[in-house]
């Protein structure tokens, strides 16, 4: 039985499923709420490398790498700022972070 692109989009599916039900039902820890941006990034590049194997073009895997770089970067700044934080104020809740709008 060969994996066919349904089954690609299938996985997608699921991994954007609990990306955005980790965001929603976790709203306590920035942590998870991380861990679940980058799911769904990870969903997209599933979906665009999935279709791009579909249509024999490489678009679809350079914009993949773009998405990786952007969200090795993204998971660098926001664990970045998250251990300053906790140096600062010895908590990274987010009802403490919320605490901070002007």
């Amino acid at each position: 039985m060969a994996v066919s692109l349904t089954h690609y989009l299938v996985v997608a599916a699921i991994l954007f499923t609990i990306g955005v039900a980790g965001i929603i039902l976790n709203r306590k820890s920035i942590i998870v709420i991380l861990m679940s941006v980058e799911l769904i990034l990870l969903s997209v590049n599933i979906n665009l490398v999935a279709f791009s194997g579909s249509r024999a073009d490489l678009t679809g895997q350079v914009f993949a790498l773009f998405i990786l770089t952007v969200a090795a970067a993204e998971a660098a700044i926001g664990l970045a700022i998250l251990v300053t934080y906790y140096r600062n104020r010895g908590s990274i809740a987010v009802e403490d972070i919320n605490a901070m709008k002007g």
